[in-house]
């Protein structure tokens, strides 16, 4: 039930605000006045479509908000679907921009044209001349007939059902999708997983490979580098240790005299130290340089093997192509998992299918024990609508498994006295039905 309306900036309407009485509302005026529009305003909220031509102020947007009472309707499983929040007093408003772009919102969260529509049309009824063409509709007619049964928890039921079931169906079909194509590739996954496991690569191998390879490549030069480096540090003469050395001994008995004296030679001691433990490295560095042709041809097969993988398999890097590896391997998996797991959703989707098929028979039953009644009273509510020549005859037929519960229902009625009865969508638009 609309509880609060707001129309700003649309076509005569600058700003609008009204509080509809929960009872009856009549809005009067002569042509021109603006009925129409008004109605037009609150078509916004059923997702109809707007453009800038409505605007009063082409400088600014217009807004379209209305605020609604939802406590008498169930709507709290469609807003789930739609993965909005539910709140008793929920609010729908449309804004259209100058640019004419269009947004919509159900409790500020945004939402297509359709979403809006979807709900709305749950919420709200614009009538027109045209607007009994809706009684031939399958849809509409056994809305009525629930409605006339009683049927909302028989309806809740279903819908939860049937939610179930399409979830289940869905995630059969989308296995069985899969599992032809798993079993399609399922030889080229097993060959490109044997291969990659076969090669054993492990984390940061390409950069130490790359390294090892240039080292061994360039073993004489860094040989040489290395002794000449070693003679300049630790040579018994003329080398940078006995160089310091022979600083030291000079700063060492005058080290007590001063703070900052003590300062620089405890400096000086700790490049002192420094130094020789860079020569030692250096010494231990050069001891591993060999240069073995054997060794050096392993580390360049094992590269070329690396760099065919990365190609192959369009990676980058050997990060990219370790994680290729547990992709092939999840889908090895699937592909020896697939049966058992189609075994499992078709046990699941039997399940849904039976009790759905049960909430229908109960729905379905319920239905067709008020058929009788329904057809023999409707005359008499339409006799209170002042349509005294009306017959009125129903009848139902089974459907196969949807929505609506298996029945669908077809209205026939006579527009004058002593015509025979006719399909209520024909009937509406001037035609009499004749089999």
């Amino acid at each position: 039930m609309l509880i609060h309306l707001t129309i700003k900036n649309y076509a005569l309407i600058k700003h609008l605000e009204m509080k509809p009485s929960a009872r009856l509302n009549v809005i009067t005026g002569e042509t021109g006045a603006g009925k129409s529009i008004l109605l037009g305003a609150i078509s916004l909220l059923l997702g109809n479509r707007a453009d800038t031509k409505v605007l009063w102020d082409d400088s600014e947007k217009c807004i379209a908000e209305g605020i609604f009472d939802l406590s008498p309707y169930s709507l709290n499983g469609l807003f789930e679907d739609e993965n909005l929040d539910y709140e008793k007093n929920t609010v729908f408003r449309r804004e259209i921009s100058p640019n004419g772009k269009s947004r919509a919102f159900i409790n500020d969260t945004p939402v297509t044209l359709e979403v809006m529509k979807r709900i709305g049309s749950r919420l709200m009824d614009v009538h027109s001349q045209h607007e009994t063409l809706e009684l031939g509709s399958r849809q509409f007619q056994l809305h009525l007939v629930d409605i006339f049964a009683g049927n909302q928890k028989r309806m809740e039921e279903y819908g939860t059902a049937w939610k179930a079931y399409t979830r289940a169906r869905k995630e059969y079909e989308t296995l069985l999708k899969d599992s032809a194509l798993l079993k399609q590739e399922a030889d080229l996954v097993k060959f490109q997983l044997e291969e990659l496991v076969k090669a054993d690569l492990r984390e940061g191998e390409q950069e130490e490979r790359e390294s090892q390879l240039k080292i061994m490549e360039h073993a004489e030069d860094i040989k040489t580098r290395f002794n000449r480096a070693i003679a300049l540090m630790g040579s018994p003469e003329f080398s940078a240790l006995s160089t310091l050395a022979e600083v030291r001994s000079q700063l060492n008995p005058i080290a007590a005299y001063s703070a900052a004296y003590q300062q620089l030679f405890q400096r000086l001691e700790s490049a002192r130290i420094e130094l020789s433990d860079i020569l030692n490295e250096i010494e231990n560095e050069e001891s591993k340089i060999e240069f073995d042709p054997k060794r050096t041809e392993e580390i360049k097969e094992r590269l070329s093997l690396i760099y065919q993988l990365l190609q192959k398999h369009h990676c980058q890097n050997l990060p990219e192509l370790l994680a290729t590896k547990e992709v092939l391997q999840r889908k090895a998996d699937e592909t020896n998992n697939i049966d058992v797991l189609l075994g499992e959703a078709k046990r699941l989707l039997d399940k849904t299918i039976q009790e759905v098929d049960q909430r229908a028979k109960e729905l379905s039953t319920s239905r067709q024990k008020v058929l009788y009644s329904f057809a023999t009273k409707s005359p008499l509510y339409l006799n209170s609508l002042a349509f005294r020549r009306r017959a009125s005859l129903l009848k139902t037929n089974r459907y196969p498994r949807d929505r609506r519960a298996w029945t669908a229902s077809t209205f026939f009625s006579a527009q004058t006295k002593g015509s025979p009865p006719g399909r209520s969508a024909r009937l509406h638009q001037g035609e009499n039905f004749q089999d």
